[in-house]
């Protein structure tokens, strides 16, 4: 892998939902409704009943790529992994 950090984050599909952070919808636990979460969120609040709703982030490469801090940097990176 290159070590140039500007190579390393254009060539970087995993780190384009960090960097242009797009809506997902899950669904809320507690009553089933759609809820917003975006892609740079590790939570939101279901707008129904205010439930918390959490999103994994166990496939992202945040959590084995050598290069997630300097790619993200370090308040997102621990933001990101719940630190």
């Amino acid at each position: 892998m290159p070590e140039d950090i500007n190579a390393i984050k254009a060539s970087c599909p995993g780190s384009e939902e960090i960097k242009r952070p797009k809506p997902e919808y899950v669904l809320c636990p507690s009553c089933k409704a759609e809820v917003e979460i975006w892609t740079d969120e590790t939570e939101a609040e279901c707008e129904e009943c205010g439930a918390i709703v959490r999103k994994t982030r166990d496939n992202l490469c945040i959590n084995w790529c050598e290069y997630a801090e300097k790619c993200v940097g370090s308040e997102k990176l621990k933001t990101l992994r719940g630190d």
